[in-house]
């Protein structure tokens, strides 16, 4: 049977959506804070991709995230030849490609604080990343505090003590739900693991947080994943 100019259209068609996915490789759901970030992100502002997850901490970690990406490192964004492995960098990168979905808050202001909050979290709070690890199955309460975990969660509260105030209007970081939430939603799940107690107000944020579709979404995957990584950071 021959195809038609129809059928060839439509092959055409599939073949390019083939070739555009984009791609998101990430580490175990558990664990990787990284990968959560812009996963977040695509699935909160609905932007379609593929799912690759590389288990982290295994013999052949490093080799299968090369097939990706030669850092070494979880995540990686594939949009055809072009290739993002920075998690910042990666949440950018869709908002320039997705510029109607308002990624980043619209008002100069606010985006300007919101880019600084992530830049913050992208490269501070070494302590709180060392003794209080991502770990979405696990339940420590009051584990993990030494002087220098405490500034962590203290400077982290000022932020979004001061966000919410400032451009939240008590719902999330900048109003609307943004990268910027989605950059401090691994904070989220860490003060949830470790018992850490907030204020009300920030208390309640991390409630929102938690319900959120996507972050749901990204918990529930956790939940259901049975690797254990104990020396994961």
């Amino acid at each position: 049977m021959q195809n038609t100019d129809a059928d060839t259209q439509v092959s055409a068609v599939l073949e390019h959506a083939r070739r555009a996915e984009l791609i998101l490789v990430i580490g175990n759901k558990n664990y990787s804070s990284w990968s959560m970030r812009p996963w977040v992100v695509m699935k909160a502002f609905g932007i379609p991709f593929r799912e690759v997850r590389i288990l982290l901490d295994q013999p052949d970690t490093v080799t299968n995230i090369a097939e990706y990406s030669p850092a070494g490192r979880v995540p990686v964004l594939v949009d055809r030849d072009i290739t993002v492995w920075d998690s910042l960098s990666i949440c950018e990168y869709l908002a320039e490609q997705f510029p109607k979905e308002n990624l980043w808050p619209q008002p100069v202001a606010a985006r300007a604080a919101a880019r600084s909050v992530c830049a913050e979290m992208h490269t501070s709070f070494v302590a709180l990343r060392t003794s209080m690890t991502m770990d979405i199955r696990g339940s420590f309460p009051g584990a993990g505090r030494t002087p220098q975990t405490q500034a962590d969660i203290g400077r982290i509260s000022e932020i979004w003590e001061d966000c919410l105030s400032r451009y939240g209007h008590h719902r999330f970081l900048f109003g609307d739900f943004s990268i910027a939430d989605a950059y401090f939603a691994p904070v989220v799940m860490r003060f949830r693991t470790y018992g850490v107690f907030l204020a009300p107000a920030l208390q309640a944020y991390v409630e929102r947080i938690i319900a959120h579709p996507a972050v749901a979404a990204w918990m529930r995957d956790a939940q259901a994943e049975s690797e254990f990584l104990p020396d994961h950071k």
